[in-house]
């Protein structure tokens, strides 16, 4: 597997960023293992290498402020006795098992407010704009995404859009707005967030670049 991240000294700032970034997985790992999953413990929670390697991909878009900010979300979740990655997958059912997400787990999670909505939807369109982009380009790396809309969700398929929206929807205000800025500068600067993630999993997968990993399909 290639290492991205190597070659740096102690005391640099990337080899701070590389720690805090394995925290913030391994956080999010252990959170997850205490996800309850409707019959039974999920295959997915078995497998720490592809988890390490899909979350790591994402942390690695993600500058300092944005980092330091999620990882003192999931700090503050453990102290108050909430689980954001139960909450993730809680708030995806809203749209995969709208009955049961009212009944079950509505109640019981943080209520965003109109303009949290709405500042979410707006970057969410950009994302899968993005993501959708990115299948034009590299469509044999894009058959292994999710679905791309919630409009294809199914009970058993929870597309891209629905996944961010209830990733989003558990980040802290001030999380979310830095968030929110770096998702501004990717649309000034012309770049593409889903195509800089997918770069860094096939590298972490021990491809060179996009075009490798793709004509290996």
């Amino acid at each position: 597997m290639t290492d991205i991240t190597s070659a740096k000294t102690p005391e640099s700032p990337t080899n701070d960023l590389t720690d805090l970034r394995e925290r913030i997985v391994r956080h999010e790992w252990d959170q997850f293992q205490r996800t309850n999953n409707e019959g039974g413990r999920a295959a997915c929670q078995g497998n720490w290498p592809v988890f390490h390697q899909m979350r790591l991909a994402q942390f690695l878009t993600w500058d300092a402020p944005l980092l330091t900010g999620y990882a003192r979300d999931l700090d503050e979740a453990d102290r108050i006795g909430r689980n954001l990655i139960t909450e993730k997958y809680g708030r995806m059912m809203a749209s995969t098992a709208p009955v049961e997400f009212a009944r079950d787990i509505e109640p019981y999670i943080p209520r965003l407010s109109d303009d949290r909505v709405a500042r979410q939807e707006r970057v969410i369109a950009t994302q899968v704009g993005w993501a959708r982009d990115f299948r034009e380009h590299w469509p044999k790396l894009g058959v292994a995404m999710r679905v791309l809309t919630t409009a294809e969700d199914t009970p058993q398929a929870t597309s891209f859009e629905t996944y961010l929206r209830g990733e989003l929807g558990t980040y802290s205000d001030a999380t979310f707005a830095m968030y929110e800025e770096m998702i501004a500068d990717r649309v000034e600067t012309g770049r593409n967030l889903t195509e800089e993630t997918i770069l860094h999993t096939v590298r972490l997968g021990g491809f060179a670049d996009l075009d490798e990993a793709e004509a290996t399909q």
